[in-house]
């Protein structure tokens, strides 16, 4: 059974940091790419990261200017989200996905006050 949890979600001031987890089992994690994206309120599910399965190439929006660094953990099955810098524009309830499969997590609150 495919299963992805998100976890590290919450609320920071502006300009702060915070790391989104997101454990996974049930497929090969080693050989996966994985995404993160994000939905605030009222606006579409967008992409905010991805990893490639080889060579851990990554890749990022043009809006993120650098800010959020995704990365993968083989040995504990976990992909990361570092996120710097944070503004209020970033409050959004993060998602990590296999891949462009069916299959997301059940995604994490992230508040950034003023």
């Amino acid at each position: 059974q495919v299963r992805l949890v998100e976890s590290g979600g919450g609320l920071v001031h502006t300009g702060e940091s915070l790391t989104l987890s997101c454990a996974t089992s049930g497929f090969n994690f080693r050989t996966a790419a994985m995404r993160w994206y994000r939905q605030a309120p009222g606006k579409e599910r967008e992409l905010v990261a991805r990893i490639q399965s080889v060579g851990a190439t990554v890749s990022y929006p043009d809006f993120l200017k650098g800010r959020f660094i995704i990365s993968k953990d083989n040995d504990k099955k976990t992909v990361y989200l570092q996120m710097n810098s944070l503004t209020p524009e970033d409050t959004a309830v993060y998602y990590c996905r296999w891949g462009l499969t069916d299959y997301w997590g059940q995604g994490t609150q992230v508040t950034v006050s003023p």
